[in-house]
Order: C-alpha cells, then sequence, then structure tokens
C-alpha cells in the first residue's frame, strides 16, 4: 500500500519527467513482487494449490522483465507504451492460463482454486464504480461551473448524467428475470467477464476524464474529442459484451423482446459516438449534449423493453395488504383439526 501512494502520485507525471516514470514503475513492480511473495509463501502451507500458484509467481516475475526498457530514457515515449501495453496483456494471458483447465492438466493437479462469485463480482462492481468516479470527480473539485447557471454547470450536470446513466447499464446486465452469471455458467465466461472488464475500466476511464474536464473547457480539441468518443463508444462495447455473457433462462415471450434486441442500442449507440469524433464543427455543450441523450435512450430503451410482455402504463394495484395482515387472514383460513380421542375422552 506504500508504494501505491508513490505510484499514485507520480503516475501522472510520466510523460513529463523521467524521474516520474521510473518512480512509477519501481513502484508497480515492487507491489507485483510482494503480491507474488505472499502468493509464494502461501503455497507452502496449501498444498493442493502450490503448483498452480507456483506456476503463476514465475510467470509474474518473468513479466516484470517487459517493464525494464521503461527506465531509460533512450527509449522513445511511444515504445514505452508499448512495452507496458505487452506488459499487461502479459500479466492477463498468465493469469487466465494458471487458473485455466489447460494449466491443471499440464500441472497434474488434481485440485484447483474455487471461486468465491459473489464476492469476485462485489469486487469488480466496486472497482468499475471508482473508475466512474472520474467523471464525477473533476466536476467537483475545484469548482470549475461556478458562479450560479452557466454552460459549464450544464456540462457537468451532462456529465453526472452519462456517468448515472454508465452505471445503471452495468448493474442491469442482461435486463433478464432468470439469468446465469458468467462465472456460473463456463470456464470460458468466466475468463471472458474478467477480462472484459480491463479494456472496459480504460475505456471509461479516460473517456470520464475528457468529459469530467468539459466543465472547465469551451471547446474541445481534436485529440479531445477522438478520445473522448472513442473510449466512451467502446465501453459501451464492452457492456454489450458483458451482456451476451449472461444465460437468458427466461422463457420466450416473458419480457417484451428477447435478449439480443434488448442489448442491441448499446453497440448501436456506441457506433454513433465513436463516429461523433468526425463532427469537427460541433462545440463542447452540443457534443456533450448529443452524448448525454444517446445514453439515457439507449438506458430508456433497455428498461422498457425488459419489462414484462403484458405490462402498461397504468396496472391495478394488487397484493396490497400488508404481510403481517396477509399472515393473519392466512392462519384464520386454516382449518382446526380436532382430536377424536380427546373428545371421545371427555365424553
Amino acid at each position: 500500500m506504500a508504494v501505491l501512494v508513490m505510484y499514485g502520485n507520480n503516475a501522472s507525471l510520466v510523460d513529463e519527467d523521467l524521474g516520474a516514470m521510473r518512480a512509477t514503475v519501481g513502484s508497480y513492480m515492487v507491489a507485483r513482487i510482494s503480491c507474488s511473495a505472499a502468493h509464494l509463501l502461501y503455497s507452502f502451507a496449501s498444498y493442493h494449490h502450490r503448483k498452480q500458484q507456483r506456476l503463476w509467481v514465475s510467470l509474474t516475475l518473468i513479466s516484470m522483465f517487459i517493464y525494464i526498457p521503461l527506465y531509460f530514457e533512450s527509449v522513445s515515449l511511444r515504445g514505452k507504451i508499448a512495452a507496458a501495453a505487452v506488459g499487461v496483456v502479459f500479466e492477463e494471458c498468465s493469469w487466465v492460463f494458471c487458473y485455466s483447465p489447460a494449466a491443471k492438466k499440464m500441472l497434474k493437479a488434481k485440485y484447483t482454486t474455487a471461486v468465491d462469485i459473489a464476492h469476485e463480482v462485489d469486487r469488480y462492481a466496486a472497482f468499475y464504480i471508482i473508475v466512474l468516479g472520474e467523471y464525477l470527480y473533476q466536476i467537483v473539485v475545484g469548482s470549475p461551473a461556478a458562479v450560479g447557471f452557466n454552460l459549464s454547470l450544464l456540462h457537468a450536470i451532462w456529465v453526472l448524467i452519462i456517468a448515472f446513466c454508465l452505471n445503471w447499464l452495468y448493474a442491469h446486465n442482461d435486463g433478464a428475470l432468470q439469468s446465469t452469471h458468467p462465472f456460473r455458467y463456463s470456464v470460458y465466461t468466466a475468463f471472458g467477464w474478467a477480462i472484459l472488464h480491463l479494456p472496459l475500466v480504460a475505456s471509461l476511464l479516460a473517456s470520464g476524464h475528457v468529459a469530467a474536464a468539459s466543465a472547465a473547457e469551451d471547446r474541445f480539441r481534436d485529440p479531445e474529442r477522438w478520445l473522448l468518443c472513442g473510449s466512451l463508444g467502446t465501453g459501451l462495447y464492452c457492456l454489450y459484451g458483458l451482456a451476451l455473457l449472461y444465460e437468458d433462462r427466461d422463457a420466450p415471450g416473458t419480457l417484451m423482446l428477447s435478449k439480443h434486441l434488448r442489448m442491441i442500442m448499446r453497440p448501436v449507440i456506441g457506433l454513433i459516438i465513436i463516429l461523433l469524433g468526425l463532427a469537427k464543427d460541433l462545440d463542447i455543450t452540443s457534443m456533450m449534449s448529443i452524448i448525454m441523450a444517446l445514453i439515457v435512450f439507449c438506458l430508456i430503451w433497455e428498461n422498457i423493453t425488459s419489462l414484462h410482455c403484458h405490462a402498461g402504463i397504468w396496472e391495478p394495484w394488487n397484493n396490497t395488504i400488508y404481510p403481517e395482515q396477509r399472515m393473519a387472514s392466512d392462519d384464520s383460513n386454516v382449518p382446526v383439526i380436532r382430536d377424536e380421542s380427546s373428545d371421545s375422552a371427555r365424553a
């Protein structure tokens, strides 16, 4: 945790100062090595998972060598970005391989690690919410939308609505009444669901930074516009992929539309937002208003099409009795069975 504090203080300056780059990479490597050391220590006690954990520790240590070029001044910034991307992908692939059935078969392991599904789902959801905080942090800190009613305040409100809708879309999943989580469906959907969170949070982190900056700017520059539209559109495609991994167990005709038609607006809206990057003549207010309206429409579409097939705007109120009153009425309707032997004894 101490090295992560160092990481956070230097990460934003990596493109400006070589010392900040070295401090960031060094603290990240120390954090990863310390985590691997904990797994290595645990492997001595957990003999059931010893082979699997030590394989993961070995591959993690190997991946650390990929980040060494980031220390050298002679390597260009683009080369360092490429090396970091390769390192992250290698770490993800190593994690998937070490805990996959292929590794279990290769190691001839009798046991493999189990997944605490509820814990993992909550952990990914919490991290997703933290990423959405990038949308909200900058529209408040420093009072960029002060004073009174102004266009900056409008931009900040639009950013708030976008973040709210993105959180709803994530929690909505595929909109089914009865569904199976990817962790429970198969090993492939489980790993797919976990891996998709990496491009999801990366894209939303980038789009959130640019969107929140709109509260303090009058116009997007070309790189900012493309970063906002491209990353936000990519995020919607990732949310679409997450929804597809769920198994829909609703009977046909239960909801207004089938799963694919309910989710179809995510890739459609994502493509439209990506193409908005071509609109050079749109000012920042028009751009944010269009993006906000598109995402709100996607959310409304999903919620309406996820209603029961026979749902109506005005429906009668049924079963409005309080639970304790319902229990009392049920008890009063239960027939009393008399004991014939006791009646004959009294006689």
